[in-house]
């Protein structure tokens, strides 16, 4: 062994990640350990990563599992419920309902969970992230529905673009474009509505209580404050969201609201086969296989869809960058790697049966990240958890229970994103990005927002001057504007600015 390890190292070869491992003990504190354990990882892409020889579990590996599995089924039930909602509205013979969504869900949990968690970004692609759901979409799905478009059509559509970008390295070449202005502003916006969203549904929650039991709302955002401020304190914010999640729970339960907690999700497993879902139109989605009307109707969407995707991506770069040490660059998630794994969910997962619209899961990065932990073990876990709790079914009433649900997305995501952005204007030519880009996201929307600040940020127009002299004329002017113009296309096209200011659909 001693022989083959000196003749690897004469090679010009680094020692393996085997090697340079050590326990925990023997050093001074758990985040030095933490930090170590990411210094000497060496991801292998498209390769076989071995527990024990590439990457060990930790304690705190379950934070972002337990983070992500409550963020995803929120998210997947509310994608479902906005897709039976939409469709039955625009099809006369089609009826979807709370059973068709839950149904969706679970099979979403599933294969999918297993071919692109499990396998995908924890054994054969640690550098990319996991593939979740792309959350700013979800409003849009109605209209998507109402404007014809199928939710096969729409992921083949996305499966192409997507692989199209990540193929020519777009990904990771728009978020080396996006200055640290830029991104802060982007990060607050996001922070700050998420939050106040957040706090807003949990209020209504509250509300709706029969017996006037608004309070309880109160009580449970005035507690989980106190054990945020004192976890952020010791130093243990990557405990936030378990604890306060238990936390909401135990208050709300203690308060008399436990009524309001229904077990309705029956133990077992949905409808496997995807000519159940695809195959006809008197079950599962009732729509049948896609034609070409479909196809174009969902062509707008679509592009929107991939569009969307880079700045998502960068944010969760950016909480690795932040809380990750130096020297810790092979263990940052791959931009176009991730775009690579997204797209691929996209059209498999669809293709079996499901309706997620997919982007990178930020409820699992943002959390890993806070913890200082890479994406693989996490990753197993997560998708392990995931499985179970779509073949148990009642643990899913738990999870979207808003005490639970809520507090769990403040904490885990929208609190650390609000203050990772406050930490990166750090000068006043950050700031001048930073309020532009606030600025045009209250005016239009975050998306809109970072494509224009973008442009007019690599021109020298607002922030750092010096900057865009270094700059090619490609990466200043060429691919902004056009990120700028596509972005608009799409967006003016599924007429995302109706409800706004009143501008109708292209299309």
């Amino acid at each position: 062994m001693t022989d083959t390890v000196t003749s690897t190292r004469e090679a010009g070869e680094a020692p393996s990640y085997r090697e340079m491992h050590r326990d925990a003990s023997e050093f001074a504190s758990r985040s030095d350990y933490l930090e170590h354990e990411l210094k000497i990882m060496r991801p292998r892409r498209y390769g076989l990563n071995l527990i024990g020889r590439d990457f060990h579990f930790e304690l705190e590996d379950l934070v972002p599992a337990i983070a992500g599995t409550i963020g995803i089924i929120a998210m997947y039930s509310a994608v479902m419920m906005s897709w039976a909602n939409g469709l039955s509205a625009a099809w006369p013979d089609v009826t979807l309902g709370r059973e068709f969504a839950i149904a969706v869900s679970r099979l979403e949990m599933l294969l999918p969970v297993l071919l692109f968690c499990v396998l995908g970004s924890g054994i054969f692609n640690p550098r990319a992230n996991l593939a979740g759901n792309h959350g700013p979409m979800i409003p849009l799905i109605a209209s998507m529905a109402l404007a014809g478009a199928h939710p096969l059509a729409l992921a083949l559509w996305i499966g192409a673009f997507g692989l199209g970008l990540s193929w020519v390295k777009g990904g990771s070449r728009l978020v080396n474009l996006t200055s640290q202005g830029t991104a802060g502003g982007l990060l607050i916006f996001l922070g700050f509505s998420g939050a106040m969203s957040q706090i807003g549904s949990l209020k209504a929650w509250g509300m709706g209580l029969e017996g006037q039991m608004g309070y309880v709302a109160l009580v449970v955002l005035a507690v989980n404050i106190l054990l945020y401020a004192v976890l952020a304190r010791l130093g243990k914010r990557w405990l936030a969201i378990p604890a306060c999640a238990v936390t909401g729970l135990v208050v709300a339960l203690a308060l008399g609201a436990g009524f309001d907690l229904e077990f309705t999700t029956e133990t077992g497993l949905p409808p496997l086969s995807p000519s159940y879902w695809w195959g006809s139109t008197d079950r599962g989605w009732m729509l049948g296989l896609p034609n070409m009307q479909h196809f174009i109707a969902s062509l707008p969407f679509a592009i929107l869809a991939v569009a969307m995707w880079s700045p998502d991506f960068l944010g969760h770069r950016i909480f690795q960058e932040m809380n990750y040490p130096k020297g810790t660059d092979r263990v940052l998630m791959d931009v176009d790697d991730t775009m690579t794994m997204c797209s691929l969910r996209q059209v498999v997962g669809t293709a079996l049966g499901g309706g997620n619209i997919t982007s990178s899961w930020g409820t699992y990065m943002i959390p890993a990240a806070i913890a200082k932990r890479p994406i693989p073990a996490g990753a197993i876990l997560l998708g392990l958890l995931t499985i179970a709790i779509a073949i148990l079914g009642f643990p899913m009433d738990v999870a979207v229970w808003p005490p639970v649900m809520c507090v769990a997305l403040l904490v885990g995501v929208f609190l650390p994103m609000l203050e990772a952005g406050v930490q990166m204007i750090k000068e006043s030519r950050d700031a001048q990005a930073a309020g532009v880009c606030l600025f045009a996201a209250a005016v239009t929307n975050p998306v809109l927002a970072w494509a224009v600040t973008m442009l007019l940020d690599n021109n020298g127009w607002i922030g750092d001057r010096e900057r865009a002299t270094r700059l090619s004329l490609a990466d200043r002017l060429i691919i902004p504007a056009s990120v700028l113009a596509v972005c608009l296309f799409a967006m003016l096209a599924v007429g995302m600015f109706e409800g706004q200011y009143g501008i109708p659909a292209l299309f």
